[in-house]
């Protein structure tokens, strides 16, 4: 029987062979707990080799984990975080980056998911009003909440603005691979050489079981950061786990493999259903995320057959979808969906 894929969330997605394969190899013996174990320690060479050496990096368990803690290190209570209206520190993390940190988060309403300086600016007029939240922080999603991608440019214009201002800069890099894989660039090269101060480094939605990293550029921040981490319950005991999945993860370039892939398939996808009538593609396709726009009357039969998120609902008769490809997506699943929306065109009046 061949088993289900569908395109509700790359967080669905199985994983990789080869992580599970070091998963294995790691699950022998014992190993010092709490990240002083030699996997561990490998594991984190590897991401100095690729992110830069002086960096700083923490195993998490999760992507809201590496989010709310990384802010955390950067600000106190009274400060204030800026965001698109769509980030998932916004959207989809319950509250959890201001009940932790305290601090208040100032969104910016955006076309397409990205920040720009000019969204931004009004903000900084608040910098010393002892009555407002103190702007601290810009975070981005790299590649963002609509599947589209920062430029290089964009985000070196919003790190400079952010240190002239004294702020800092955070980027949720929950599919920043995906990015690096569209832009043609490494992983250092759109973060590190570009002003990014602190970078939660996404794996699960890219092939590995669980597991995030907060990556430090600035390493002064991550002083107290082991503490942070202790205090936010995020620590692991048997840290070897999660390193061994990261360091096969980076010295084997999985991460560019499965990005690439998953990035292939989106793009594949959005050729396909944009030839159906009635069908529109919202947002530039360019990382693993399409959005696109279909008739009320096919979504539900539609989401019966291939599991997937509804976006937004910009009319009575239609509704935005979202459909996430994956490492391991095949273009059977895709000529499916596909298939499927075409009968639907057909059977229309």
């Amino acid at each position: 029987m061949q088993p289900e894929r569908f395109f509700a969330s790359d967080n669905a997605a199985s994983v990789h062979p080869r992580v599970i394969e070091a998963l294995m190899h790691v699950n022998q013996g014992h190993a010092l707990s709490y990240g002083n174990d030699t996997v561990t320690r490998s594991a984190v060479d590897e991401m100095r080799k690729m992110l830069g050496d002086e960096v700083e990096v923490f195993f998490v368990y999760n992507g809201t984990a590496a989010n709310v803690l990384g802010l955390q290190s950067m600000i106190s209570s009274y400060n204030g975080i800026i965001c698109s209206s769509v980030a998932h520190i916004n959207e989809d993390e319950c509250g959890a980056p201001e009940r932790f940190t305290g601090a208040k988060l100032l969104s910016v309403k955006t076309r397409d998911g990205r920040l720009s300086v000019d969204g931004i600016r009004h903000y900084i007029a608040d910098l010393g009003n002892e009555h407002r939240s103190q702007p601290a922080v810009i975070s981005i999603t790299q590649s963002t909440e609509m599947g589209t991608v920062y430029s290089p440019e964009l985000v070196r214009e919003i790190a400079d603005f952010a240190h002239e201002n004294g702020l800092y800069l955070h980027v949720d890099g929950a599919r920043i691979s995906n990015a690096a894989v569209f832009l043609q660039r490494e992983i250092r090269e759109i973060t590190a050489e570009l002003g990014v101060d602190v970078l939660s480094f996404g794996g699960t939605k890219n092939g590995l079981m669980f597991g995030e990293a907060v990556v430090f550029f600035r390493p002064e921040l991550a002083r107290a950061f082991k503490f942070i981490r202790k205090q936010g319950m995020q620590l692991a005991s048997k840290m070897r786990f999660v390193a061994a999945q990261f360091e096969v993860y980076i010295r084997e370039e999985l991460w560019k493999t499965n990005a690439t892939h998953a990035n292939r398939m989106a793009q594949l996808l959005a050729d396909e259903v944009a030839k159906v009538p009635d069908v529109s593609i919202e947002y530039p396709v360019e990382a693993n995320g399409v959005f696109a726009r279909l008739p009320n009357k096919w979504v539900e039969p539609l989401r019966a057959l291939h599991p997937f998120h509804d976006w937004e609902y910009p009319s009575k008769e239609e509704t935005v979808v979202r459909w996430m490809s994956s490492f391991d997506t095949s273009e059977q699943d895709i000529e499916a969906l596909a298939a499927d929306l075409r009968r639907m065109g057909e059977r229309a009046p």
